[in-house]
């Protein structure tokens, strides 16, 4: 996982949460952590490595641009390469951001997680209609045929 690299995300889940994600990362390890931050954080995580391929792709276009580079090694299959390897990060990079921005808007706050949720236990209170009489054993019997 990306732990350790930095993402755009960091101060929002630290406002979200009220820890800096290094505590969240320890506070999802323990057993009674909530599913909700365990996805959060693996989302963040995922996010990091997404934003780290932008970062890298952007870094070396800006390399193969630089106005001090000779023009002889400009390739423009290599620079139409690197758009398509760009354009699949970046696509990746706002599917994570808004996957993960949907959890936290859909998650309970975090004073509220862990509570267990009291729900009224209903009780039947219908009363059932007095028992019916057996029937005759005769009752319902078919008759035989007379000749």
């Amino acid at each position: 996982m990306s732990r350790d690299k930095a993402s755009t995300v960091d101060a929002e889940l630290h406002k979200f949460f009220g820890k800096p994600v290094s505590e969240l990362y320890e506070a999802a390890a323990d057993p009674g952590a909530s599913p909700a931050l365990a996805r959060a954080l693996e989302l963040r995580s995922f996010l990091a490595l997404a934003e780290e391929q932008v970062a890298r792709v952007r870094d070396r276009v800006h390399a193969d641009m630089d106005p001090d580079r000779d023009m002889g090694e400009l390739s423009a299959d290599k620079l139409r390469f690197d758009a398509q390897w760009l354009q699949a990060a970046l696509e990746a990079r706002d599917g994570y951001r808004a996957a993960l921005g949907e959890l936290l808007r859909t998650m309970p706050p975090p004073a509220q997680q862990g509570r267990p949720v009291r729900t009224a236990q209903l009780r039947a209170t219908a009363t059932l209609p007095p028992p019916v009489a057996p029937a005759p054993p005769s009752a319902g019997a078919a008759r035989a045929s007379r000749p």
